[in-house]
């Protein structure tokens, strides 16, 4: 399809590009570019790619990761949000013609009005993203509500988002954002990343993670609203019991029927909520059902 070209992803190639394009990082948009290919060839790896999968990247850069994306999936549709970045792109990536580059907000777009645009739109698709660490969560809530069947996300993101994403029931990092995700998605971070393969540097190391939809939500809820509502509530203050969460969310004078509740679901009154598995918290959602009008 196109012929061999040098990567993008190396720190002199990258400081070439900025410089000839005078281009200036922006801290508003989160912007650190990745300079190692072995990294790079380990995202596509993780992310199983093949010539009839189509992918979704969010954030392109200068073209590092999609150049590696291009390489390998039929065909990719990046959404950059950076008007300076534009002409960096068609530079750098002029020779594949399994690009699409959209100019444009992800989060203020309804991604199903783009995926019609894939050259064969019936190819399974498959998002993976360098993300901006400011950004990480709405964009990841956007893409899962968006209810398009990705087969699955793999993302790089700040280590201890992605630690708090993939985490399970009694550990500190559990928390509301991890039950947010597996409620739709399989969650495990694949391989962290130094701060060090970046230019400029961030702050903090990063991980990949990977996520896959699950064929149905992890268990049925009645009214979601309402279900992330108490799992908010319950994870306010962390030191705290679950019922004293419940109590300066609700009302004091709710104390005893929180009390029967806890009773009834066998759950102990000291109990707190990085202890509860997501059953749990659907069948508290449930008991709660008549604070939720």
């Amino acid at each position: 399809m196109t012929k061999e070209v040098e990567h993008i992803a190396n720190i002199i190639r990258t400081h070439d590009i900025l410089r000839r394009h005078d281009f200036f990082i922006k801290k508003k948009f989160g912007q650190n570019f990745l300079t190692d290919s072995n990294i790079l060839t380990k995202i596509v790896q993780t992310a199983e790619l093949d010539k009839k999968t189509n992918v979704i990247e969010i954030g392109p850069g200068i073209g590092a990761l999609t150049q590696f994306l291009l390489e390998e999936a039929a065909e990719v549709m990046a959404f950059e949000i950076d008007d300076s970045l534009i002409p960096i792109l068609g530079e750098t990536l002029a020779v594949y013609d399994n690009f699409q580059l959209v100019h444009a907000d992800v989060l203020k777009i309804d991604l199903n009005d783009f995926i019609g645009n894939f050259s064969d739109p019936n190819l399974p698709i498959k998002v993976v993203a360098n993300l901006p660490y400011y950004i990480t969560t709405p964009i990841l809530m956007h893409l899962i509500k968006s209810m398009i069947p990705f087969q699955s996300i793999v993302v790089m993101m700040q280590k201890e988002v992605a630690d708090r994403i993939a985490a399970q029931p009694g550990t500190k990092a559990y928390g509301s954002l991890s039950i947010a995700v597996q409620l739709y998605m399989k969650a495990q971070v694949a391989f962290d990343v130094s701060r060090n393969v970046f230019v400029p540097a961030p702050n903090v190391d990063s991980a990949i993670l990977k996520m896959t939809r699950l064929p149905q939500p992890l268990v049925e809820i009645k009214n979601e609203d309402f279900f992330f509502r108490v799992v908010k509530i319950a994870f306010a203050h962390r030191r705290k019991t679950l019922i004293n969460n419940l109590i300066q969310g609700f009302g004091k004078d709710k104390k005893e029927a929180f009390e029967n509740l806890l009773k009834q679901l066998k759950l102990q009154p000291a109990v707190r909520a990085e202890t509860l598995t997501i059953f749990d918290f659907a069948r508290l959602a449930d008991g709660l059902s008549f604070l939720s009008d």
